[in-house]
């Protein structure tokens, strides 16, 4: 009878201690992180000739394994889908260009922002879209249930809305084909867009002034206190301005984000 009493000891210790175990953890064991990021569009995310996941959130995952100190497994993530991989711990972070919301919040732990962005309307020169109003009666392209799309809901309720999974690649393409009059979507993805189409013009306004976050599934506050921190040095650093000016180009001026502590 002791003997019993001694093994149920261990069993239950060991088992605390399994599920004491937090993600980090688990992904040293593994010996890889995955890591969802999105490659529709330049310069957040895309593919160079080789195939390979390049960009400006591609060069954070990296950093961002580097620091954990295992190698990274990339997947290629809808907007749609991001969140929801990450629950169903298909995925241990996102680093998707993902808006910090309080409705995401409610679902995902966030890290401070890595990065900032606001929605801008970009729209064929020859639709003379000059301001919202304009959008109405207008085939306008988002991203099916990002910020883009709850906005152009309230901001312009009868223009055409036509749905992407992935603004970038699908949207961009939609609109590089004339196939829509507008889109609306992160202004650091449109301003890109735009510098590289003559045909294309972005509205000046920016609405919003979005953080964007490192997501991951909620209940282990040791891996959002790690991420918290690398994003902490990898804005203090200065590597946050260097790589902005690395995607948007060296006169671009890199959103301005406070330096966190852990």
């Amino acid at each position: 009878m002791q003997s019993f009493k001694y093994v149920a000891a261990v069993a239950l210790i060991l088992a605390a201690a399994s599920a004491r175990a937090g993600r980090i953890e688990d992904i040293k064991a593994r010996g890889y992180v995955r890591i969802g990021v999105s490659l529709g569009g330049e310069p957040v995310g895309f593919r160079n000739a080789a195939n390979e996941p390049v960009g400006y959130d591609v060069d954070v995952a990296k950093a961002l394994a580097a620091r954990l100190g295992v190698p990274v497994r990339f997947s290629d993530v809808s907007s749609d889908a991001r969140i929801s991989m990450l629950m169903s711990k298909q995925l241990d972070l996102v680093v998707a260009n993902v808006s910090i919301t309080p409705q995401r919040a409610r679902v995902v732990d966030f890290s401070i922002p890595y990065n900032q962005a606001g929605l801008r309307v970009i729209a064929q020169k020859s639709a003379h879209v000059k301001t919202l109003a304009d959008l109405n009666g207008k085939r306008v392209v988002v991203g099916r249930g990002t910020t883009a799309d709850a906005f152009l809901k309230k901001s312009a309720p009868q223009a055409v809305i036509v749905y992407t999974d992935n603004f970038a690649p699908d949207g961009v393409l939609l609109l590089q084909q004339k196939r829509v009059d507008a889109g609306v979507e992160d202004s650091s993805l449109l301003d890109y867009l735009a510098s590289k189409n003559g045909e294309l013009e972005t509205l000046p306004a920016m609405y919003g002034n979005t953080p964007i976050g490192i997501a991951m599934a909620k209940g282990d506050p040791a891996l959002l206190k790690f991420v918290n921190g690398f994003v902490a040095d990898y804005v203090r650093s200065g590597a946050y301005a260097s790589n902005y000016k690395k995607w948007w180009g060296a006169k671009a001026a890199a959103p301005v984000l406070a330096p966190q502590a852990q």
